[in-house]
């Protein structure tokens, strides 16, 4: 039955009253967890390449969203890369103000399509500036776990 058709029959109908449980498990899949083992054991950030487009993708993908090709080919994707935007963040996820305020930006690196949403660190927030250059600072590698936050934050750089 469509949305803006009238129903006539009243057993079509549903109704749930109480609380509805929705357990779920989210897995990375093939390419998210070849990307996170990159970042844990090695401290590369790696991408796939379609062999059509020539388009870099970080994240990876297992396919290219511009003319559906499998991506087969794996990259080591720069470390390095600009601010493309930012937010700075003085209230944490209670609303409660923070101690020090904490960048988030938007960091396309250098030979990739599409961006890394991440903290920058080593920079004041009046500092900051759309089209800098920064760089990963990756975790010590006992500290790594095989996530995006095995990168502390990206420092500028010269």
């Amino acid at each position: 039955m469509a949305m803006l058709e009238k129903t006539t029959d009243v057993r079509a109908l549903r109704h749930w009253e109480g609380d509805m449980e929705a357990d779920y498990i989210y897995t990375t899949g093939i390419a998210g967890d070849k990307f996170f083992k990159e970042i844990k054991e090695n401290a590369k950030i790696t991408g796939t390449k379609c062999k059509k487009c020539e388009i870099v993708y970080v994240p990876p993908r297992m396919y290219c969203e511009r003319c559906f090709e499998n991506l087969e080919q794996w990259v080591d994707v720069s470390d390095k890369g600009i601010v493309h935007t930012y937010t700075i963040c003085n209230m944490d996820l209670d609303g409660s103000k923070m101690d020090k305020p904490v960048i988030m930006a938007v960091i396309k690196l250098d030979g990739m399509h599409g961006g890394i949403i991440h903290k920058l660190g080593e920079v004041n927030p009046e500092n900051v500036k759309i089209g800098m250059r920064v760089q990963a600072i990756f975790k010590n590698k006992k500290e790594r776990v095989g996530s995006i936050l095995d990168i502390k934050y990206f420092k500028p750089v010269k």
